[in-house]
């Protein structure tokens, strides 16, 4: 049986970086942001942190964050822009973007646009 979350990880995860990090001189690792996950209760229980760093590497690609340094697994991050909430009328899910990103949901199952 597989594990399906209440709220896509890439949501999750832009909501953690928009309520911990959002600060432009803030650095915060990938190891962070899987603790605050795995508090939260809503990803798969036998998840390590490498199986979110796609999820990170797609806040990266998307121009959100970008990779400051790296040791091992531990992928230090940036934000390039203070993160927006903003909502999606179209999965009716609150989303957290940068001004300069693209305004598509970052919902995967969604990517409507904003």
């Amino acid at each position: 049986m597989s594990f399906t979350p209440t709220v896509p990880i890439e949501l999750q995860i832009r909501k953690i970086i928009f309520e911990k990090f959002n600060d432009v001189d803030t650095v915060f690792t990938n190891d962070s942001i899987f603790e605050i996950l795995k508090e939260n209760g809503d990803i798969e229980s036998s998840w390590i942190v490498d199986d979110i760093e796609s999820f990170i590497n797609g806040i990266c690609d998307s121009g959100l964050a970008r990779n400051v340094a790296q040791n091992f697994t531990t992928i230090h991050l940036k934000l390039f822009e203070p993160v927006e909430k903003t909502h999606c009328n179209s999965c009716n899910q609150d989303i957290y973007l940068s001004p300069s990103e693209d305004k598509i949901c970052p919902n995967p199952s969604c990517k409507s646009s904003i």
